[in-house]
């Protein structure tokens, strides 16, 4: 750390070209691979290029600042890796998503549904989520990376309830107008877990924002304005899945094609 804080800084300085300096130091303890250490040398672990070949970055972009070593060093393990993936991001994120925008086509079309009027329990969704986003914007201006994950996660969660609990598809049978009113809720908050995602997840980010035919990346400084700002009639698309779970072969067969060369 001191020797990279100071050399890299004073190359930039010295090359007298007009380059941003860094602002903030965030060091790291160290990964360690699956009971050891990652090693070049004995093929142990997995690299960059191995990585992408397997799956795209972002699944290793979550799970790096989901479980960067802040405070200790970590330890990545497939079972691990596999998990995170299938838990948080298809579970949580993208089953949030692809349900949404499923029903709203099936029973609404392809323009979002409803008014500019929330009903009393979307109100009370967005009082839940105002204090977990000014959460997550604290963590992020302290750079407590792993913390902000979890609070990320935490916010996925609850949408995931929320959708749970307000159930469009039941109330939908009695109620279309208020189903409508939820399932504009439920597109709206796609958008703002784009805009929170972005830092973690870019590219996800991106596929949610291009399915609502958007690129207001917006900061959500008032959370009810940001959940309005996608107004009934917009048109919308269902996105590809978009992420992916890993089986328990495919966890099996990059366990043993990383292992490396064991003495």
């Amino acid at each position: 750390m001191p020797f990279h804080t100071l050399s890299f800084p004073a190359t930039l300085m010295g090359s007298r070209e007009p380059w941003k300096l860094v602002d903030y130091i965030k060091s790291f303890n160290y990964l360690n691979y699956d009971g050891g250490q990652f090693s070049t040398s004995q093929g142990r672990g997995v690299f960059m290029d191995q990585a992408l070949s397997i799956l795209p970055p972002d699944y290793w972009r979550w799970w790096l600042l989901s479980h960067a070593p802040e405070s200790s060093d970590s330890e990545f393990t497939w079972e691990n890796f596999q998990a995170s993936v299938n838990k948080d991001l298809a579970d949580v994120l993208g089953n949030f998503v692809s349900r949404i925008t499923k029903f709203c086509r099936s029973k609404f079309g392809d323009a979002v549904p409803g008014t500019a009027e929330m009903a009393e329990a979307e109100r009370a969704l967005v009082a839940i989520l105002e204090p977990r986003v000014r959460q997550y914007e604290a963590l992020m201006e302290a750079m407590e990376v792993r913390k902000a994950a979890a609070e990320l996660r935490a916010i996925w969660v609850i949408g995931n309830e929320y959708l749970q609990a307000a159930a469009p598809w039941s109330t939908f049978k009695t109620d279309p107008e208020l189903a409508a009113s939820q399932v504009r809720l439920g597109l709206s908050m796609i958008r703002l877990f784009a805009i929170l995602s972005r830092p973690f997840i870019p590219d996800a980010a991106a596929a949610m924002m291009k399915a609502l035919q958007s690129d207001d990346w917006t900061w959500p400084d008032d959370v009810l304005a940001c959940l309005n700002t996608v107004a009934p009639g917009q048109p919308f698309e269902v996105p590809e899945n978009l992420f992916r779970k890993i089986a328990d072969e495919e966890r099996e067969d990059w366990q043993k094609r990383f292992a490396g060369i064991r003495a």
